[in-house]
């Protein structure tokens, strides 16, 4: 019996019609439809690091807006009342200190609230310090107003000794300069907390005849 010998060879020189050998499908650069794992996970990850990349810009661009706006810290308004002025006695013979009572109002427009340390500010009569005023330590809340009360002991024998002293009695009136540094901390929502400082000048004017006065200050924050 005569073999087939021509398909003996088609069927050795195919083995992979009988035992077809497992594809590995890698990504085929002509089939876009199966691609390569590793390359759907770097496109993922670059998908995610872009979306963060932008929501980031975006928080810090809105952050940013409202501190520049809204929570721009803005320097607060301060009002200085001299009070017990009908007892008030500037030229005492028995006595060369002549206590000052006042009222330092603070009015915070900020979102933050301040807490300021003891501190002491100072009165001066033409550039001469004349009194010290003590000034405990408070907080000031955010948005609020908050009255601190103090007093000062004017040295009057330095008031006697400036030739010019005199001529503001005759006229009625007589004007002291305060001076106060706060040195504190400022609080945003209990989050955020940064070292600051509130310089307050006030122009003070005693009208001794009518009993009355009258002050104007400007207050600056430095954070």
């Amino acid at each position: 019996m005569k073999q087939n010998t021509i398909g003996s060879k088609i069927f050795l020189c195919t083995p992979a019609l009988v035992f077809p050998k497992k594809q590995d499908f890698k990504g085929n650069p002509n089939c876009p439809y199966y691609p390569e794992p590793e390359t759907m996970a770097k496109r993922n990850l670059k998908i995610c690091i872009s979306v963060s990349a932008v929501f980031f810009i975006i928080v810090i661009t809105v952050f940013l807006t409202l501190i520049l706006t809204i929570f721009k810290p803005k320097n607060p308004d301060i009002f200085l009342h001299p009070v017990d002025l009908k007892n008030f006695q500037l030229l005492s013979s028995n006595s060369t200190n002549a206590p000052l009572g006042m009222v330092v109002t603070i009015v915070n427009p900020n979102y933050g609230s301040f807490r300021y340390i003891n501190s002491t500010g100072y009165l001066e009569y033409r550039n001469t310090t004349v009194a010290k005023v003590p000034l405990e330590t408070k907080s000031v809340p955010a948005r609020s107003r908050t009255n601190v009360s103090t007093s000062a002991g004017i040295m009057t024998e330095k008031l006697i000794d400036d030739p010019k002293f005199w001529s503001d009695i005759e006229g009625g009136t007589f004007n002291l300069t305060a001076k106060a540094t706060l040195p504190g901390k400022v609080s945003m929502f209990n989050i955020f907390k940064l070292k600051a400082t509130v310089h307050i000048s006030c122009d003070i004017s005693i009208n001794i005849i009518a009993i009355d006065s009258g002050s104007t200050c400007v207050a600056k924050l430095k954070l």
